[in-house]
């Protein structure tokens, strides 16, 4: 199992359906960080969609043609999917970095399945709907009542112990609720319930996460997020509540500081 200093912490953004904001969320955390003065890396595990990976590619590509000083993670790819590479490029990553966040797959992955072993928060999006939800947890048809823990809950659970006994640490492991805009509110309510209910058998957190927003789609192209809101121009009442969703969430979190300043730039209260 490939170690790194002590020091940095490693994010892993996890789920095996596609579709829940994943790589979006990971990227605009690892932003965050970066706008803080903290050094950050990116690794991204999925060499087929490759959307972390392409997505600061672009905001690579912003930064030398309009000349922007934005803030910018070093970012990498598994791209030969190799035990090798994934040891060499863990390694590498981890070596001058504060923050290691790591995008998986959105399907079954032995690459992923280790980086969770690996992580101190393991993240895991999800929007408010059963069909989400089945991916941690199974309900009744009639009641919406929690029946059992899912394969993946289960999968995390192991993780978590192999990490214990590795290391004797702990992964916080981080359920965040993305929001859909059609989501009828009862059926809001019955997800919520049952999330409260798992996370009290399997252990983990349940925070807010980001809106399903146009203007997320809108700036992958330029690989710009909502951190850089002087480099957008004009803001609209879409933006401002994106940037406290995204406030809120980097809060919920609760991430060690490391080598951070207070605030975050473009995210104000």
């Amino acid at each position: 199992m490939p170690q790194g200093p002590e020091n940095t912490h490693v994010i892993v953004f996890a789920n095996e359906k596609g579709g829940t904001g994943k790589s979006t969320t990971a990227v605009h955390v690892a932003i965050a960080l970066a706008a803080k003065g903290a050094r950050v890396a990116v690794l991204d595990l999925d060499h087929r969609q490759r959307t972390v990976g392409r997505y600061l590619d672009n905001r690579t590509a912003t930064i030398e043609r309009t000349g922007s000083d934005l803030p910018m993670p070093f970012h990498a790819t598994l791209d030969r999917q190799t035990e090798a590479q994934f040891e060499t490029l863990w390694a590498e990553l981890l070596q001058d970095a504060d923050y290691l966040v790591v995008d998986t797959p959105g399907r079954d992955d032995p690459f992923a399945r280790t980086a969770a072993t690996l992580s101190d928060t393991l993240v895991t999006p999800m929007n408010d709907s059963f069909v989400d939800f089945d991916l941690i947890g199974q309900v009744h048809p009639e009641t919406f009542q929690v029946t059992r823990p899912s394969f993946y809950s289960e999968l995390i659970w192991d993780a978590r112990k192999q990490r214990a006994r590795h290391d004797g640490t702990t992964i916080d492991w981080v359920v965040l609720r993305n929001r859909l805009q059609y989501v009828e509110a009862r059926n809001m309510r019955r997800v919520s319930d049952a999330l409260a209910q798992l996370s009290k058998r399997v252990g983990f957190r349940v925070i807010p996460g980001l809106g399903e927003r146009v203007i997320y789609r809108e700036l992958f192209p330029s690989g710009l997020t909502m951190i850089d809101s002087k480099a957008f121009g004009s803001m609209g009442l879409s933006h401002v509540a994106a940037r406290q969703e995204l406030r809120e969430m980097m809060a919920a979190l609760q991430l060690p500081e490391r080598n951070q300043q207070p605030g975050l730039p473009g995210v104000a209260a």
